[in-house]
C-alpha cells in the first residue's frame, strides 16, 4: 500500500500518522468513571447524627444500632482518560521518528496508525450518543480550518516554485488537475502535488512537496471513517463480531492482490480496510465488548493474530524489508492484535501515575495540538536541513574530523532540532484548532492554567473542555 509518500530516512516508505482533530471534543470523558450513592449516616439519617430523647420518662430500650459501614470511596471526577492520551502522544513521537529515520522496525514496535484510529473510533462511538449529523458536522468543522492553513502555505510554496498542475504530466494535465486541488480544502480524495520541484541544491530538497503533502492521506481516511461511523456503529451494535472482523476479511481481498483496484481509489479502499478493524475496536472498547472478554482469552487470540501478521510479512517483504506499511494484510492484523492488548489492559488513569507524571504537560499539549503536529512535522523535518547546514560554515568545522563527526550524527541533530520547530508551529498556527472548536485561542495549551484555576477554587474546577 502506497500513498505517494516517502520517509526521510534512507530506503523507507509508507504513510505517516496521526491524528486529526478529535482531541478537543467535549464528549471525551472517562469511560470507566464510577459514581457512588451518598453515604447515609449512622442509624439511617443522612446527617449521621443520632436523634436525642425529648422526655425524662425512660423510653423503651432501642435496638442496638447497626455497626457503621466504612465510608464510601470518593467518586472519581469525570475527565480525560490519561492512559489514552499517553498512547496518542507516544504515537505522535513515533511518527516523527519514523518519518525522519525511516526505520522499518518502528512499524512493528508501535503501530501508530492503528492506535490512533482505535482511539478516534472510541471517541466517535461516545459522541454518537448525540444526533449523528451534528457529530459529523462537528468533526469536519474541527478538521478543516487547520488543514486550510496548512494548504495555503504549501500551495503557495508550490506555485512560487513554478508548479502548474495543468501542465504536470504526472497528473495528466488539463482541468481535472485543477479540480483535484479541492482536496486541499476537503480531503475526500488524494490532493495533487509535484513529485519533483526545485533542485537538489535548493533550500529544500526537490522531493519536499511529496514529503509535505503526502501525509494528507490520513485526513482522507479519517474523514471517511467519520462519515461511515453512524452506519458502522449501527451494524456493530446488531452484529458486533462480523462488523469487527469484516475489515480484516476485506484486507485479505484488496490488500493481497486477489482483487486489484488501481490508483488512489485503490489506496483509499485499502486504507479503509487496513485500519477499519482498529476503528471498530474503538467501538468495542467504548461499548464494553472488550471488557466482557476474559483477559487471557483476548490476549491469546490477539497474539495469534499478530503472529499471523508477522508470518505473512516474512513471505511478502517489500523494498524496505519489514516495513508493515508496504504489507497491508500484515499491517492490518498486527495493528489489530496490538490494539486489542492495549485496550484490554487499559487502566483508565485520571492522572498519569508515578514517574509518568513528569510528562503530564507535554502529553496535554500534544493531545490539544495533535492535528497541528501531524500536519506540519514533515515539512519542519526538512526545514532542519538548511539550518544544520549552517554549522559547516563555523570556523571550528573546517577540519575533516569535525565535518565527519557532524555527518555521522546529522539525523540525530535533525531529530532534536525538529521539536523546537514544532513548538514554534504550535504557537504560530496551533490556535486555529481552538477556533475550529469554537473556543478562545490558546498559544500553549499544556493544562497549566486549568490546573491553577482548579486549585484556586478548592480543587473543584470545572470540567475540562475538549
Amino acid at each position: 500500500m502506497t500513498h505517494g509518500y516517502q520517509p526521510m530516512g534512507p530506503g523507507a516508505a509508507g504513510p505517516g500518522a496521526p491524528e486529526p482533530a478529535w482531541q478537543n471534543d467535549p464528549a471525551w470523558q472517562n469511560d470507566l468513571a464510577w459514581r457512588t450513592e451518598p453515604y447515609p449516616g449512622p442509624y439511617g439519617h443522612p446527617d449521621g447524627v443520632e436523634p436525642t430523647a425529648t422526655a425524662v420518662v425512660p423510653e423503651p430500650a432501642a435496638p442496638a444500632p447497626a455497626p457503621e459501614a466504612a465510608p464510601a470511596a470518593a467518586p472519581k471526577k469525570p475527565g480525560r482518560d490519561r492512559y489514552l492520551d499517553l498512547l496518542r502522544s507516544i504515537a505522535l513521537v513515533r511518527v516523527v521518528a519514523y518519518h525522519l529515520f525511516g526505520w522499518a522496525w518502528l512499524t512493528v514496535l508501535f503501530p501508530s496508525m492503528g492506535v490512533m484510529f482505535a482511539l478516534a473510533g472510541s471517541l466517535m462511538a461516545r459522541s454518537l450518543n448525540r444526533p449523528a449529523w451534528g457529530v459529523i458536522k462537528s468533526r469536519v468543522r474541527r478538521l478543516l480550518p487547520p488543514l486550510w492553513v496548512f494548504s495555503a502555505v504549501v500551495l503557495t510554496m508550490m506555485f512560487a516554485g513554478g508548479w502548474n498542475p495543468t501542465k504536470d504530466p504526472d497528473l495528466g494535465g488539463g482541468l481535472w488537475a485543477v479540480v483535484d486541488l479541492f482536496n486541499y480544502l476537503v480531503p475526500v480524495g488524494a490532493p495533487p502535488y509535484p513529485w519533483q520541484l526545485g533542485s537538489e541544491s535548493g533550500l529544500l530538497e526537490n522531493t519536499w512537496a511529496v514529503q509535505a503533502a503526502g501525509v494528507l492521506w490520513y485526513l482522507r481516511a479519517y474523514l471517511w471513517f467519520v462519515v461511515a461511523s453512524p452506519l458502522l456503529l449501527w451494524a456493530f451494535r446488531r452484529a458486533p463480531w462480523p462488523t469487527l472482523l469484516a475489515p480484516l476479511a476485506l484486507t485479505a481481498v484488496v490488500g493481497t492482490g486477489v482483487v486489484t483496484i488501481p490508483g488512489e481509489t485503490g489506496n483509499a479502499i485499502s486504507d479503509f480496510a487496513v485500519y477499519g478493524g482498529c476503528w471498530v475496536l474503538g467501538f468495542a472498547h467504548h461499548e464494553g465488548l472488550l471488557a466482557r472478554i476474559p483477559r487471557y482469552v483476548a490476549v491469546s487470540c490477539a497474539s495469534l493474530v499478530m503472529a499471523f501478521g508477522l508470518w505473512w510479512a516474512s513471505g511478502h517483504l517489500g523494498p524496505d524489508g519489514w516495513d508493515l506499511n508496504d504489507i497491508p494484510l500484515s499491517q492490518a492484523t498486527w495493528s489489530f492484535g496490538f490494539v486489542v492488548i492495549l485496550l484490554q489492559y487499559s487502566p483508565s488513569w485520571q492522572e498519569l501515575p508515578g514517574r509518568l507524571a513528569r510528562w503530564d504537560k507535554l502529553v496535554t499539549l500534544s493531545n490539544n495540538r495533535a492535528v497541528t503536529i501531524y500536519l506540519w512535522h514533515n515539512l519542519l523535518i526538512m526545514a532542519t536541513v538548511p539550518i544544520l547546514d549552517q554549522l559547516y560554515n563555523l570556523p571550528f568545522m573546517e577540519s575533516e574530523r569535525a565535518s565527519a563527526a557532524l555527518d555521522s550524527t546529522y539525523m540525530i541533530w535533525m531529530f532534536f532540532l525538529v521539536w523546537p520547530l514544532i513548538g514554534l508551529a504550535v504557537v504560530a498556527v496551533g490556535w486555529v484548532e481552538d477556533i475550529a472548536a469554537k473556543r478562545s485561542p490558546r498559544l500553549w495549551p499544556n493544562g497549566t492554567k486549568r490546573k491553577a484555576a482548579a486549585s484556586g477554587d478548592g480543587g473543584h474546577g470545572g470540567r475540562r473542555r475538549r
